[in-house]
């Protein structure tokens, strides 16, 4: 299921390869993949560079010290069994289990998980309340009303919940009925991230999914009875024996449903999982590179004639409908993640929560007992940093904005990236544009950069292309990240 990201998890994979885009995302968003520090019961106090071989001169500049977080992830790993595409930290509860108010492996995580909480030292002058909190796993779903109040709870005690906050929460079909929503609607839960993957029965079960087609629908009229306004419905392309036609079919149906917000990830095939052991990436029954590719441009095309703007690369939102907890990531903000495998980005510091459950436990424990300091220290690795901002910002349609990189990162920088992406700008990968956001053509383009002045008086934003420079965009920030750490 969901970015949410936390997923996500995307700038090593990046760092290292130069596949075309729809090669890197996974069948369910996971947090920035940037490389993090995995804290388990032996404990380092500096993260790992990217680039420990890379020029100290390529930078001069230091970005300012990191702001309070203002967004949090919390895992909740309960599943009623894997996915066949799935290599995320889960606990499987069964396929029939869908009453778990009773279950004492919920309960118990839940209060771990609150331990966790309620154990984070916050160590900021200004403390703002949460203005994000996503839900995600798992299917969290699954676990009860009632425990999800509670860690609501721990969360407003230690950092504060305004009454604006957004809450989202990723939820399966066949795992809610309407009371279960309208109770969580009083919670505070008002977005909601539905995964439905697929409109054809045969794949849902070729991803050994555990609802059917009917649950889908009826998830559906269910979050559409209860007034959720704010929800977004997920979809994977590139699944084993799925045609154009049914491809077609799905987005066609979800046009039809009328969600806020769409979120569409081509199939990523993880070591370790079914799939994993069942297929070759572009070896039949998966489609081709260039198919998964025509499905990426077929999404894009349908859903933003009807009226989606394409805000990240695997993101489509109606107006004032863009999930604002993700672009917490894209932004390259600092973020709270709490639970089983979560990811967290705080005081400079990049790191992840053990991924098993005992190991979990050890850790929360050591943070109990001050072992454990995760807060960051604002020492950063400035090329690193600069990596970061620029992978995350080519994900987006605003794109990079080159004036704020200048003042963070130096000119000659931005100068140099401007010729490394002027062929991509000649072929339609790449846009240039002022500060009204008209795009420079090729021949301007050309002038400007004969005036160096004159460059950084009108170079505003540079972004990729939708669809085709989207498609291109692992080995652009590749070519990027060249630039800045040769």
């Amino acid at each position: 299921m969901l970015l949410a990201l936390h997923l996500i998890t995307i700038a090593t994979m990046l760092k290292s390869t130069l596949a075309p885009v729809f090669s890197i995302f996974p069948a369910k968003p996971r947090t920035p993949n940037f490389v993090y520090q995995v804290l388990t019961n032996t404990f380092t106090h500096s993260p790992p560079t990217v680039r420990q071989n890379a020029s100290p001169d390529t930078l001069t500049t230091a970005p300012a010290p990191q702001l309070p977080p203002t967004s949090a992830y919390i895992h909740l790993p309960f599943c009623r069994k894997r996915c066949h595409y799935c290599d995320f930290p889960i606990v499987a509860l069964g396929s029939s289990s869908n009453q778990t108010d009773d279950d004492p492996r919920v309960l118990n995580y839940i209060q771990l998980l609150c331990r966790e909480i309620n154990a984070t030292r916050v160590e900021f002058e200004t403390r703002p309340s949460l203005e994000t909190v996503f839900f995600g796993g798992g299917t969290p779903s699954l676990v009860p009303p009632r425990l999800v109040a509670s860690v609501l709870e721990v969360l407003g005690m230690k950092f504060g919940l305004s009454s604006n906050t957004e809450i989202s929460m990723e939820m399966d079909p066949g795992t809610f009925d309407s009371k279960k929503m309208e109770e969580l609607i009083g919670l505070g839960v008002n977005r909601v991230s539905l995964g439905v993957q697929a409109f054809q029965e045969e794949l849902l079960k070729v991803c050994g999914r555990a609802h059917g087609l009917n649950e889908v629908y009826e998830a559906i009229e269910i979050v559409g009875s209860c007034g959720v306004e704010n929800w977004s419905v997920d979809l994977i392309s590139s699944l084993p024996h799925q045609t154009p036609e049914m491809w077609r079919e799905s987005l066609r149906l979800t046009v039809e449903a009328q969600p806020t917000h769409v979120s569409v990830y081509d199939l990523q095939v993880e070591q370790g999982t079914k799939f994993g052991n069942l297929y070759t990436p572009g070896v039949s029954p998966l489609p081709s590179e260039s198919w998964s590719a025509d499905f990426y441009r077929t999404a894009s095309r349908t859903l933003s004639n009807a009226g989606y703007n394409h805000y990240e690369i695997s993101s489509y939102c109606k107006d004032g409908f863009a999930c604002k907890h993700n672009l917490t990531y894209w932004k390259n903000k600092p973020f709270y993640g709490f639970g089983l495998g979560s990811a967290s980005y705080v005081g400079g510091l990049r790191f992840s929560r053990p991924r098993k459950l005992k190991e979990y436990t050890d850790y929360v424990q050591n943070l109990e007992n001050g072992v454990v300091d995760w807060c960051g220290n604002d020492t950063f690795d400035v090329k690193d940093m600069a990596m970061d901002v620029l992978m995350l910002s080519l994900r987006t349609a605003r794109g990079l904005d080159l004036r704020s990189f200048r003042e963070a990162y130096g000119g000659s920088l931005v100068s140099s990236l401007i010729k490394a992406y002027k062929p991509y700008v000649e072929s339609g990968h790449v846009v240039c544009l002022d500060e009204n956001r008209r795009a420079l053509t090729a021949d301007e383009l050309d002038a400007e950069l004969l005036d160096e002045n004159r460059m950084v008086r009108r170079l505003a934003y540079i972004r990729l292309s939708d669809p085709d420079g989207f498609l291109l965009s692992n080995e652009l920030i590749s070519l990027a990240f060249r630039v800045i750490a040769p």
